[in-house]
């Protein structure tokens, strides 16, 4: 049913918006491939990025119901979307129930992540923040088929890396030299490798129940 439903995937260049702050979309954004990042910035022009969606993600399924967006999002690498209609939406949630309660799960699983988030922002330091976000999207990827001999792709900057942590690019670049000095993992290109994922999940204090990934009735 999804897939019939998304139409017209097109292509979005690195570093270009998909959506902007403000905006009323009339459709929700699939992510298919690459990453995309959703933000905020504030008047001074630094950027809070609040979310990192992987291929499989909603964009913007919150859109359908709460129409003005509070925030943006951007590709963070070269991405290709594709898109659902809000009418299509709204024949999904009236004609196919389980399918809505598996959409509506999608909403509570951002949420979830978020409060992860805001957690660790606030109450781990910059090395347990780092390995926490590490770990997350280790088993994300994971969950989806990116993950390779414990290697995934990780195409961000240490500006990007920073912005979703809230840290300075100097700062980012000591902590990741803190982590491959602790054997943790390695980051060569855009790949990383999770070289001992029990430590650093126990480092993190990760426990991956929150993204609700086992098979259950919903």
């Amino acid at each position: 049913m999804l897939e019939g439903a998304a139409v017209r995937p097109r292509q979005v260049n690195k570093g270009v918006d998909i959506l902007l702050e403000g905006d009323r979309p009339p459709e929700c954004t699939v992510l298919l491939e690459g990453y995309a990042g959703r933000y905020n910035l504030l008047r001074n022009g630094k950027r809070q990025i609040t979310a990192l969606h992987l291929p499989g993600d909603f964009v913007d399924l919150d859109s359908f119901l709460v129409k003005r967006m509070d925030h943006a999002a951007m590709a963070i690498t070269p991405c290709t979307v594709g898109v659902i209609s809000h009418d299509t939406l709204r024949e999904i949630s009236e004609n196919h129930p389980h399918l809505a309660r598996l959409l509506w799960l999608t909403t509570l699983v951002d949420g979830a992540i978020n409060r992860r988030w805001l957690v660790a922002m606030g109450r781990r330091s910059a090395l347990e923040h780092t390995a926490y976000l590490l770990c997350e999207l280790f088993v994300r990827l994971e969950a989806v088929g990116l993950v390779t001999e414990d290697s995934f792709k990780l195409p961000l900057t240490q500006a990007e890396l920073g912005d979703a942590l809230g840290l300075s690019n100097v700062h980012v670049n000591r902590i990741i030299q803190e982590l491959r000095t602790e054997g943790l993992i390695t980051w060569r290109g855009e790949t990383l490798t999770v070289e001992d994922r029990r430590l650093l999940q126990q480092l993190a204090e990760f426990d991956p129940s929150f993204l609700c990934l086992d098979r259950e009735p919903r």
